[in-house]
């Protein structure tokens, strides 16, 4: 088994586009890069920690290869905001790739300068590819919040922007 991390605006919607896939093994909502031990969603979201929202997914590499991982990732956000995502403003929203492993580094950098050479955006990529820290997960009620609150959860995601966002974007 292997870890991955990815940061990809509120963690609540980076859940689902992972959950069902072969060789995924755990999903958890966290905290990953700052500079308060044990942070609190009240800390985090003030966005005065250091930390971003992350996803910390295992998987097993055989069944499911980082590579198909990075491909799930990259539809998931807009690559070109560094102030957050969508709705979602301030730091602990940017987005990010937390790498593992050597690997994991080389594969998450080919697939950014890959994404920049595509044409699919007029601006820079400006996620983020950073060694992996600390993680800390989030409080229960973030774990797995889309199926918990399944109504309060599409109504955020309808209302985040992400959706239309990845419509123009990402399904054409």
């Amino acid at each position: 088994m292997q870890k991955a991390t990815f940061a990809g605006g509120c963690f609540w919607c980076m859940v689902s586009p992972f959950e069902d896939q072969p060789g995924i093994h755990g999903i958890i909502s966290g905290y990953m890069g700052g500079t308060v031990e044990n942070p609190t969603y009240e800390q985090v979201k003030t966005g005065e920690t250091g930390h971003m929202e992350v996803v910390q997914i295992t998987f097993d590499p055989t069944i499911f290869p980082y590579e198909k991982l990075l491909e799930l990732y990259w539809p998931q956000i807009d690559p070109t905001d560094d102030e957050g995502q969508y709705i979602d403003r301030g730091s602990q929203y940017r987005t990010a790739i937390f790498y593992h492993n050597e690997d994991q580094q080389k594969l998450a950098l080919k697939s950014k300068e890959e994404l920049g050479q595509s044409g699919r955006f007029d601006k820079p990529i400006v996620t983020e590819i950073k060694p992996a820290v600390v993680f800390f997960p989030a409080e229960e009620y973030h774990q797995n919040y889309h199926s918990k609150n399944p109504e309060l959860y599409k109504e955020e995601r309808k209302t985040s922007g992400r959706d239309t966002f990845g419509a123009k974007y990402w399904n054409k």
